[in-house]
């Protein structure tokens, strides 16, 4: 391919980009970045067990064996190999695998997108009459473990303005913020109930 060519591949592959992913990136990435806090999370409570049990539903864990609904039928042997868990907001349905004898291998699966009553723009009316619209969003955002920056993009709002509702919200008890290096938000026992199933019989804010 010349010069020219692959300079007019770059200039329409940057369009589409502009046109297409640009707009939606910072709500991509904040499904993205909630699946990993998810998952570390489960990680850290109880260990690889509990965490391969909160994969999404293509996959079961039955030790010691993964089980993940594919296209095909195959076995994959880690043989002492790691394997590597990639979200992705572009992988649909099932999940796709990538094996390299030389690399650790690879399980690319559908990251969990949030649907019209989970999305944190929609906030049920007594909690957003409680809280207002913006820290009901944030209290249903930290419920998944964020950074800052993680929770300023999930509600799109500048990270001052993430950090301001966060020590609200953490005065008032409902929040925890943890470092030691990036500080991660988590919800207190009294955070928690404010979105249990159960409060007053209606559906979890999310």
């Amino acid at each position: 391919m010349d010069r020219a060519a692959r300079e007019e591949l770059v200039r329409v592959l940057r369009a589409y980009d502009d046109a297409v992913i640009a707009p939606y990136r910072d709500r991509m990435q904040a499904c993205v970045d909630a699946e990993r806090a998810r998952l570390a999370r489960a990680f850290l409570s109880g260990g690889t067990d509990s965490m391969l049990r909160g994969l999404p539903p293509p996959m079961r864990w039955r030790p010691p064996v993964l089980e993940v609904d594919y296209c095909e039928a195959r076995e994959l042997h880690l043989d002492g190999r790691g394997l590597l868990f990639i979200p992705s907001y572009f992988c649909w349905r099932t999940p796709v695998s990538f094996a390299d004898p030389g690399l650790p291998p690879v399980l690319v699966y559908p990251v969990s997108r949030p649907d019209a009553q989970t999305s944190p723009g929609r906030s049920d009316a007594s909690l957003t009459a409680l809280l207002g619209r913006t820290r009901a969003a944030v209290l249903s955002v930290v419920a998944h473990g964020v950074t800052n920056s993680e929770l300023a993009r999930a509600i799109s709002v500048s990270p001052a303005t993430a950090t301001h509702h966060t020590t609200v919200l953490r005065d008032a008890g409902l929040i925890e913020s943890r470092r030691p290096n990036t500080v991660l938000h988590t919800l207190t026992p009294t955070g928690a109930a404010l979105l249990r199933p159960d409060r007053r019989g209606r559906s979890p804010v999310a």
